[in-house]
């Protein structure tokens, strides 16, 4: 079932790109996984899915430790500092850096590594109070600053859209974060390149192709529903 709901979400994103006029492969789709178990994980590989993406730390480091070492793993929830160690080395990308002691913690343990970390800003773009994420209007002043660290590179931008019946109440949004992103990749900043948008999941991702996304986060529209009974811990 999961392989046909993933065949499914990738036709409509194509579809997506084809109303916008983009071309279907600079639009990739994470498979979020999070709480669903290896097995679940493991019945997509034939399909040569590899983007997975992951909201807890002990359940990335799990699950890498698992399953095959080609698979790029997405640490797309907040994420605390003294986490950090447990994703560095796992993680293709952290999609939600929204401080800058976070950004230094993570440049640190990258330094520890010698690796570079590709990182996404997470942008509170409809100014919620129940979510993370930096103001839209403070966005280029933080990436100025994050900038300057040695051993993370800033990507992109990121957003988590608010959950809506219609999902185009959310294209504003998305078309917000859109012209934002824009607006900092013509300002050329050092050590920056602004070549990924992650915006959309399940309820919405085919308006955010529509208005740009680059990565596109779908959960339940490919697993079903989450479960929350098997949640791993960290040794």
């Amino acid at each position: 079932m999961s392989i046909e709901n993933y065949r499914m979400v990738r036709q409509k994103i194509d579809e997506a790109c084809l109303r916008s006029g983009r071309n279907k492969d600079d639009v990739t789709l994470i498979a979020v996984s999070k709480t669903k178990p290896v097995s679940m994980i493991e019945e997509l590989l034939p399909e040569g899915v590899i983007n997975f993406g992951e909201n807890k730390p002990q359940e990335l480091k799990e699950k890498y430790e698992q399953l095959p070492k080609n698979l790029r793993w997405h640490m797309i929830g907040h994420l605390q500092r003294n986490k950090v160690k447990y994703v560095i080395e796992r993680s293709c990308m952290i999609h939600s850096v929204d401080s800058i002691r976070l950004a230094q913690a993570i440049d640190e343990e990258a330094g520890k590594h010698d690796l570079i970390m590709p990182v996404l800003v997470e942008v509170n773009i409809a100014q919620e109070d129940t979510k993370f994420g930096i103001k839209a209007d403070e966005t280029f002043d933080f990436i100025k600053e994050i900038s300057a660290c040695d051993n993370i590179k800033v990507n992109g931008l990121m957003t988590i859209a608010p959950f809506v019946e219609n999902p185009e109440e959310n294209r504003i949004h998305f078309r917000n974060l859109y012209k934002l992103f824009i607006d900092i990749k013509d300002r050329n900043v050092d050590n920056v390149n602004m070549c990924s948008l992650s915006m959309g999941m399940t309820n919405d991702y085919e308006v955010a192709v529509e208005e740009g996304a680059t990565l596109v986060r779908v959960g339940t529209g490919i697993f079903g529903e989450r479960t929350y009974n098997n949640q791993v811990q960290i040794k």
